[in-house]
């Protein structure tokens, strides 16, 4: 199959290509899926830093 004669190599080659593949079809569901929810932790983690870079 396509003068490749080892099995390990063929293999290799095809799971590069079914990784690729399944790495695109991740990204495309993925690509407008949108941030995560805005949680009170962070809004008081950033308002201390933002304290902390102005005392500095």
């Amino acid at each position: 199959m396509l003068g490749i004669e080892d099995p390990y190599v063929l293999a290799a080659y095809l799971l590069c290509i079914a990784s690729t593949a399944l790495c695109v079809i991740y990204g495309i569901v993925n690509w407008n899926r949108g941030d995560e929810p805005v949680e009170s932790d962070d809004v008081t983690w950033v308002a201390q830093e933002k304290k902390i870079e102005d005392e500095l």
